[in-house]
């Protein structure tokens, strides 16, 4: 579902030894590092040089092999200076087998690492969390996003809306403060790119690059981006050589 999510943060260096030492216990390898970005996989921290773009808010969880390796997550993160939002162990509100555990930052976002039997297949982020201003106007964005990326609504309430697609990969919104700065990439071809692109400026929506090669990705990245409701930087990608998440 996720081709990459990516958190901006103030410190690059700091965030990228303290997310390694966390993503280590998932035997997460580094696949890019750079002055101005680190990724694991389809899990990205950008520089930011001001504060008015950290993100905040955002919950992203992670796909562990092992209760073991939620374990050794939760402790690496309190070792590293991250907050304790929720130790290790089962969690069966969710689901009978979901065995977490959860760690903040100074900046309201929050961490987890999950095992279960529906574990995403095929990528790092196991699902994303976010809150929304205005659930309804939201849902109709990432409606549009779904339609042209291959995803779909799964469940829809009064205070959330989750989307999700056969990889057991999840995208949750919640009503609230909103999360800000939050960078989410799908994965689409060509016609997916522009779809997104067009159905969304159409309807309102903000664009934030309209589709193209972005060729200092890589050669034959595809992409166009549109902002949500929130500000948030949204982003349909084909990868032509075959990259991605």
């Amino acid at each position: 579902m996720f081709d990459h999510v990516t958190l901006r943060v103030a410190d690059l260096p700091a965030a990228e030894r303290r997310f390694q030492s966390l993503l280590d216990q998932l035997a997460f390898d580094e696949t890019h590092s750079t002055r101005a970005i680190a990724m694991w996989g389809d899990f990205a921290l950008a520089q930011t040089e001001d504060d008015a773009h950290l993100t905040r808010g955002a919950h992203v969880a992670f796909a562990a092999r092992s209760n073991e390796a939620v374990e050794a997550f939760w402790e690496a993160g309190v070792a590293a200076g991250l907050a304790d939002h929720g130790p290790p162990g089962a969690r069966p509100h969710y689901e009978d087998d979901y065995y977490a555990a959860f760690v903040r930052d100074e900046h309201g976002n929050t961490f987890e690492a999950v095992h279960r039997a529906a574990n995403r297949r095929g990528g790092h982020v196991d699902h994303v969390a976010i809150r929304v201003a205005d659930l309804g106007a939201a849902v109709g964005f990432y409606r549009g996003v779904a339609d042209a990326a291959g995803f779909s609504l799964r469940e829809e309430g009064e205070e959330d809306a989750t989307f999700g697609d056969d990889s057991g990969g999840l995208l949750t919104l919640f009503a609230g403060s909103p999360t800000q700065q939050l960078h989410l990439a799908f994965p689409g071809d060509d016609d997916a790119v522009r779809a997104f692109f067009s159905t969304l400026v159409a309807a309102g929506h903000r664009p934030n690059g309209e589709p193209g090669e972005r060729a200092r990705y890589h050669p034959g990245y595809f992409v166009a981006y549109v902002l949500d409701p929130d500000g948030n930087n949204i982003e349909v990608v084909d990868h032509h050589d075959g990259r991605g998440a």
